[in-house]
C-alpha cells in the first residue's frame, strides 16, 4: 500500500511540476526552481547524515563552490552553460574528497567541527579572492544556452532544463541508497566496528559518499547561480549549512526523499513570509519545533511509520479449520 501511495503522490507531484510555467498566477517559476535546487542540495546532504551517520556542518562550501566556479567560467571565459554546471559539480566533488579525507580521521562532533572549520576557510577564500566580487558577489552571470540549442534566457526553457537536471540528480540519490553501496553505508551508520570486522574499507566508503554528496551539492549551487545570475557569499555561508541540516531533520533523515519535503517547507516559509522581515527566523523556528514535537521522525518519516502500522485492508482473520472435539 505504501508503495502505491508513493507512486501516486510522485505522479501528482511530477504533473504539478510540469504545469508550473503555465500557471504563473498561482506559483512563480523562479521560486520553484530555487526550491528544486535546495531539494537536490538537501537530498545530497542526507547521503551523509541520514544514510551514513556523518554530520557535516560545512556543506555550504560545496554548494557555494559550485555556484562560484560555474559563474566565473560562464561569465569570464565564455564556457558553455552545460559545461560550466558540470565543472561546478566536478570542482565541488574534488573539494569534497579533500575535506572528507581530512574529516573522517575523527568522528562525531570532532568530525562536524572539522567540516565547519574547512567550510569557513572556503568562505574566506571567496570573500578575499579577486574574481568573486567580495561582498557584492559575482553578478550578471549570463545564462547562455544549454547543449548549444536551448536558449536559457527564457524562464520557461530554463525551468524545464533545471527540472530535468534535478530529476537526474535525485535519481542518482535514489539509486545510491537502493544499491549494495547504500546498504554498506547504512551498515556503517548502524555499527561501524562491525562493518570494519566484515572486511569493508570503511574509510574509502566514507570518502566516496563525501565526494558524491559534494558533487551533487555543487550542481545544485551551479543551477542556482544560473537561475539568479548571481553567486553570492550567502551561498557559501555557514547559515546555508544550518539550513540544509534543518531541511533534512524536518523532512526525515532516515528516508530517501524526506529532505525534499523539508526543503520545500523551508523555502516556502522563507518566500511567503519574507514581508515579516526578521520575524521569518522566529516563525521558521516555531514551525521547526512544532514539527519536531509532532513528527519525531520528520514529516515524511512519520508518515511512513504510520502507514506501516496500519493494518492491510485485505488482511482478514484466519479461519480455524481444526475439527472440534466431540464430547
Amino acid at each position: 500500500m505504501m508503495r502505491t501511495l508513493f507512486l501516486a503522490l510522485s505522479a501528482v507531484g511530477l504533473l504539478a511540476l510540469l504545469i508550473v510555467p503555465f500557471v504563473p498566477a498561482l506559483v512563480y517559476d523562479i521560486f520553484v526552481m530555487k526550491t528544486l535546487c535546495f531539494v537536490l542540495f538537501a537530498c545530497a546532504f542526507n547521503l551523509l547524515l541520514g544514510h551514513t551517520g556523518i554530520l557535516s556542518f560545512g556543506h555550504a562550501a560545496f554548494f557555494g563552490t559550485g555556484a562560484y566556479v560555474t559563474g566565473h567560467l560562464v561569465k569570464v571565459y565564455g564556457v558553455p552553460t552545460d559545461l560550466g554546471i558540470l565543472a561546478g559539480g566536478v570542482v565541488a566533488a574534488l573539494l569534497g574528497t579533500i575535506i572528507g579525507a581530512l574529516a573522517i580521521r575523527r568522528s562525531g562532533i570532532y568530525l562536524a567541527m572539522i567540516t565547519l572549520a574547512m567550510s569557513q576557510l572556503v568562505f574566506f577564500f571567496f570573500l578575499q579572492a579577486p574574481f568573486t566580487g567580495a561582498e557584492d558577489g559575482l553578478q550578471r552571470i549570463p545564462r547562455g544556452t544549454f547543449l548549444g540549442i536551448i536558449d536559457l534566457a527564457s524562464d520557461t526553457a530554463l525551468y524545464y532544463v533545471v527540472l530535468c537536471i534535478i530529476g537526474a540528480g535525485l535519481w542518482v540519490v535514489w539509486r545510491t541508497v537502493n544499491s549494495p553501496f547504500g546498504h554498506v553505508l547504512r551498515a556503517i551508520r548502524e555499527h561501524e566496528p562491525r562493518a570494519i570486522s566484515l572486511g569493508y574499507p570503511v574509510a574509502r566508503y566514507k570518502i566516496i559518499v563525501f565526494t558524491l554528496s559534494a558533487g551533487l551539492s555543487g550542481i545544485a549551487g551551479s543551477l542556482k547561480a544560473i537561475i539568479f545570475q548571481l553567486a553570492a557569499l550567502s551561498d557559501v555561508h555557514w547559515h546555508t549549512s544550518g539550513d540544509v541540516i534543518l531541511m533534512t531533520l524536518l523532512g526525515g533523515m532516515n528516508t530517501v526523499f524526506g529532505p525534499a519535503v523539508g526543503a520545500a517547507i523551508i523555502s516556502t516559509l522563507s518566500h511567503y513570509l519574507d514581508p515579516f522581515g526578521a520575524w521569518v527566523t522566529v516563525i521558521t523556528g516555531v514551525v521547526f519545533m512544532t514539527c519536531i514535537l509532532v513528527f519525531r521522525r520528520g514529516v515524511l518519516g512519520q508518515l511512513q511509520q504510520r502507514l506501516k502500522r496500519r493494518p492491510s485492508p485485505t488482511a482478514s482473520t484466519p479461519i480455524d479449520t481444526k475439527p472440534k472435539p466431540h464430547h
